[in-house]
């Protein structure tokens, strides 16, 4: 049965416009969500919603089911009367930058979040009934105990660290405030998420949201589950994920954070994977799974070394660990992307779900390059880049002279294959237009464009960097996308009957 073609929008939630920093779960989400729907978009996709740490990262979190305090809109806050208009004057005096200003973010929107619970009847029924559930029992606990002791939870004292249930209820007894305003920050964060998301249904527009592979070596995720990944006695990590060395780095990429013992997992049924993907599926319409080739093999280093050039690769638990989702499996798309072998090719013609193909990834002379549009199929999801590529105006603008004229001329050759028309200028104009035709022409199952593209932004709006530490994450939107570029995205849609 041939699947309905879509179009979708690339743009993560800390990336919306506003006042207060960084995106929000607030007004302006609503505003985006409904001029998607208004161009026939059916789709927009984030990046992961978690609570990020240092560098970050929305792919490293204390807990993969987090939401991010950060993105709790304060505005909805005010108008439960847990913050001041005052209050929320003073926070817009002091961001001005266009980008998201993580370093503030960190020493003031706590101080916030916490005056908010400083008058949040943590009594209330709703409240209760959520805390109640133990959906953020880990999580909370977690926070707590990195509160009151700091450092990383190998660190703890052994009572904490093993998770011994005297020392455990005695943290959460003795530090019950505490406690309760991580539960809040959840409660806040769920509520918010649940509208904007019942919002976006009504526009008949659904949410890809994207999920990690891996988890954070300082998390509540291993810290709840140790016998889960491949840690010592101490806890501490036994083996590391990361890729071997390639064209792109000699040494290859350490990652650093813990491997799964897919053993045990196997032994527990994946009850562990198979829990995360299913709340995954029930927060979102559609789900993307990062670094997706580590189900079927997965690079392992051991821990301390400096480099991934030593490590090996080992079998993963293949489509096992998908077996009890049932329907739900139509949900997932596949990043496919990096090192993909006949194993992965395998595990994806098997699982039925979808892969990536990244249009600026095409144009090497190779006729037989699978990311070209006419070598696309139908059940794949097309990018135009993703958020780990600069974007296309940045990246012709980048190229040397003579690159450029090479790389012009082969996107010229397939716009005019695809009949196509797009007039290409010196220094990249019109590339960022020509890539969201392509994609939307393609015969791929559903297109996505990022913003970035959308609006023809330069390499000043790239989001991430990878292998670069610090500085990523911070693009966001100045203000609404203009009605020309969006009036110019609703007619590419409509042409191209997505």
């Amino acid at each position: 049965m041939k699947k309905t073609r879509e179009a979708g929008v690339l743009l993560h939630i800390s990336s919306l416009w506003g006042e207060y920093g960084i995106g929000s779960l607030g007004k302006n989400a609503y505003k985006f969500a409904a001029r998607l729907a208004k161009c026939g978009v059916k789709v927009w996709q984030i990046l992961p919603l978690v609570q990020t740490g240092y560098g970050d990262s929305p792919y490293s979190s204390v807990s993969c089911a987090s939401g991010n305090p950060y993105f709790i809109d304060l505005e909805t806050l005010a108008k439960q009367k847990l913050l001041t208009k005052g209050e929320l004057k003073e926070i817009r005096k002091r961001y001005k930058g266009a980008s998201a200003d993580y370093g503030m973010l960190y020493e003031e929107r706590y101080a916030t979040l916490r005056a908010a619970f400083s008058r949040f009847h943590f009594d209330d029924e709703d409240f209760r009934a959520f805390v109640k559930t133990g959906r953020f029992e880990d999580y909370a606990l977690f926070m707590t105990a990195k509160t009151v002791f700091g450092g990383t939870f190998t660190d703890w004292e052994d009572g904490i660290k093993f998770r011994d249930p005297e020392a455990l209820e005695k943290l959460r007894t003795d530090y019950h405030e505490e406690y309760l305003f991580w539960q809040f920050l959840q409660y806040e964060f769920w509520k918010q998420w649940d509208a904007l998301h019942a919002y976006c249904g009504k526009l008949g527009l659904k949410i890809m949201g994207d999920i990690p592979l891996y988890v954070a070596c300082d998390s509540s995720d291993a810290w709840a589950n140790p016998s889960l990944f491949k840690l010592d006695s101490d806890l501490k990590p036994v083996k590391v994920a990361g890729v071997p060395p390639d064209y792109f780095s000699a040494t290859g990429q350490l990652w650093g954070n813990p491997v799964y013992d897919w053993k045990a997992h196997k032994a527990e049924g994946y009850a562990w994977w198979t829990n995360r993907l299913k709340t995954a599926l029930s927060t979102y319409d559609l789900v993307r799974i990062d670094h997706f080739r580590g189900f079927d093999r997965y690079y392992e280093i051991d821990a301390g070394e400096e480099t991934a050039i030593g490590g090996a690769w080992t079998d993963g638990p293949r489509e096992e660990v998908f077996a009890a989702l049932g329907d739900g499996g139509k949900r997932i798309v596949a990043e496919d992307l990096g090192v993909v072998d006949e194993g992965v090719r395998s595990l994806l013609a098997r699982t039925g779900f979808p892969g990536m193909k990244v249009l600026l990834f095409a144009f090497d002379g190779d006729p037989g390059n699978p990311f070209l549009p006419k070598n696309i199929g139908e059940n794949c999801v097309v990018y135009t880049g993703t958020h780990d590529n600069d974007t296309v105006r940045g990246y012709a603008d980048g190229l040397p002279p003579e690159e450029y004229i090479l790389f012009r001329s082969r996107v010229a050759s397939t716009l005019e294959e695809e009949g196509i028309a797009v007039k290409l200028g010196a220094k990249g104009e019109g590339m960022s237009e020509a890539f969201v035709r392509m994609a939307m022409r393609s015969e791929a199952f559903l297109a996505v464009a990022p913003i970035q593209d959308v609006l023809a932004l330069g390499e000043e709006a790239r989001m991430n960097f990878p292998g670069k530490e610090q500085g990523n994450w911070k693009f966001r939107l100045g203000a609404s996308p203009s009605a020309r570029a969006m009036g110019k995205l609703k007619k590419i849609v409509k042409n191209y009957r997505r």
